[in-house]
């Protein structure tokens, strides 16, 4: 277990007063503000007009009653806010999902915007939701659903329908798991929608607002031809004294989420990870150094202990072979109290790299240690000296330990995560428990100049096959519109709209935004693993 008796301080060699250092700021702040420019348009994702027809209703906003029902004072760590950035669908997709305290307990909240076409969900609701049910699995956090929803949406029922399901398969499957489900009804929960207080543990109605039908007056008329009102069929009043649909009939809005907090408080939830266990005294150098401390153009090379430095506990960071593999920087640390093994790179990933992130790994594994992996990575070594060396066989070695690790990975994205080194660094395929992103993010298969130029030359070489001269200009053409096609598609925004992260949040704030997410993972059991897959030594 990382101890900070005899731990080495990082000492920093950042210049603030460099060009460079203000060049960085000046950049990241930049992109900081369009990030933020999007997410003021998160809270009123239907439009003003909505907004205000939804308080003039007496209703509170998903925003509000997030605020409300959270301990006072206590942070909300909101996920995917920008999901379905550059889609069809609106920034958000029409839900709030995050983790915050409530009666002391750290509890996923998931609550549909009733601003957006009536709280109804498209494709991209789905997946956020499914990810959201996915940190709830993994990291054993009770679940409060604040539901007011229309069902699918229904013009779009081709991509919704057959995966629909899987929502309502998740809250019973947490029952089982003995992780509760919370439902609070605010409103109409139709169709498929009645379905989610229908599988919780425990319902909350609000008083002549909330109701739950399969089919709602309309639907029944056409089916059966009976006339009903929306409170005969389905209300609060006659859920809580006729179906037994609902457990607790709320006065109002104010009164459900008391009904909330009480089931919560009485769950007597208990955490079953060890919790934080080191000093948590704050780093040596300031929060916004983290502004200029990455480059903010990812072909620009860092030192990785730089941002280290102000992200741990005391900016103690005992390393790992540091004078072997010198690109990937490895060592233990703590963050907040939690004890971390962290992986951040100083450069293209080698043979030695691999051989010695995978034995770090396991390492880290035998102590039940978390990992941090903080990615700025092009990729793994080409070439023929590289594939003499080892490279596939060394980078398989770092996947097989990546991919068998059973202890909880976060990922924090500072800069490139380009190729195979996305999967190196433990990538989102390889099942993180968090990935959070910088805004100068950018990730894909390889560079947009890189990609383009490796198409060029292939469909020059294709040309030359077939004895045929190359069309230069329509050559240049094509070449421009990939770079620029990659490069819309490697940024941050566009990878946190397709939810492969679960947000892009400012320098700054990362080391809360680990500290609350290694909070979390400790509700869970850490435990690491003892075995893995074959590999070549």
């Amino acid at each position: 277990m990382f101890s900070t008796a005899q731990t080495a301080v990082l000492r920093t060699r950042l210049d603030t007063g460099s060009e460079s250092y203000r060049e960085n700021v000046s950049a990241m702040a930049e992109m900081w503000d369009i990030v933020a420019a999007e997410l003021a348009t998160v809270p009123t994702v239907g439009g003003e007009r909505y907004v205000d027809r939804h308080h003039r209703r007496g209703k509170l906003l998903v925003r509000e009653r997030i605020e409300l029902l959270v301990d006072p004072d206590s942070a909300f760590l909101e996920l995917s806010p920008l999901a379905g950035w550059g889609t069809q669908d609106p920034v958000g997709v029409g839900v709030a999902v995050g983790i915050g305290l409530v009666a002391g307990v750290e509890t996923m909240i998931i609550g549909s915007d009733m601003t957006y076409r009536g709280g109804s969900a498209n494709p991209n609701t789905l997946d956020k939701v499914s990810r959201a049910y996915e940190i709830v699995r993994e990291n054993r956090l009770p679940v409060v659903h604040l539901q007011e929803s229309a069902g699918a949406e229904l013009p779009r029922q081709a991509d919704i329908f057959v995966r629909g399901g899987e929502q309502f398969r998740n809250i019973t499957q947490l029952s089982k798991m003995g992780i509760p489900t919370i439902t609070v009804a605010f409103g109409p929960n139709t169709a498929g929608g009645a379905y989610t207080p229908g599988m919780s543990d425990y319902t909350v109605f609000v008083a002549e607002r909330g109701t739950a039908y399969l089919g709602g007056p309309p639907l029944v008329k056409m089916a059966i031809d009976e006339i009903v009102d929306e409170e005969t069929l389905g209300g609060a009043e006659m859920h809580s004294t006729t179906s037994g649909l609902s457990d607790y009939l709320a006065a109002d809005e104010l009164d459900g989420l008391r009904h909330v907090r009480q089931i919560i408080s009485h769950l007597q939830w208990k955490k079953l990870g060890p919790g934080p266990t080191v000093r948590a005294d704050p780093p040596l150098y300031p929060a916004h150094e983290l502004m200029g401390c990455a480059s903010a153009d990812v072909t620009k090379p860092f030192d990785m202990h730089e941002v280290i430095a102000r992200l741990v506990d005391g900016s103690r960071f005992e390393a790992f072979k540091p004078l072997y593999g010198d690109k990937l920087v490895c060592g233990w640390a703590s963050i907040h109290g939690f004890p971390v093994g962290i992986l951040g790179n100083n450069g293209i990933l080698f043979s030695e790299e691999a051989a010695k992130g995978a034995q770090f790994i396991q390492l880290c594994n035998r102590t039940d240690t978390p990992l941090l992996f903080l990615h700025n990575i092009t990729g793994f070594m080409v070439g023929t000296a590289a594939e003499q060396g080892g490279i596939i066989r060394n980078g398989a070695k770092l996947i097989n330990a990546v991919a068998n690790s059973t202890v909880p990975h976060l990922n924090l994205m500072v800069g490139a995560s380009y190729g195979a080194g996305n999967y190196g660094m433990g990538g989102k395929a390889y099942n993180p428990r968090f990935i959070f992103s910088w805004p100068n993010h950018r990730i894909a298969v390889m560079g947009p100049k890189q990609l383009a130029g490796v198409m060029d030359i292939v469909a020059r070489n294709a040309a030359a096959g077939r004895g045929i001269e190359v069309d230069e200009e329509a050559l240049t053409a094509q070449r421009n519109a990939l770079e620029g096609q990659i490069e819309i598609e490697s940024t941050a925004l566009f990878a946190t709209g397709r939810m492969w992260d679960d947000g892009i949040i400012h320098p700054s704030d990362s080391r809360t935004v680990l500290g609350l997410a290694l909070s979390a993972v400790h509700s869970n059991v850490v435990q690491g693993a003892t075995e893995y897959g074959v590999w070549r030594h």
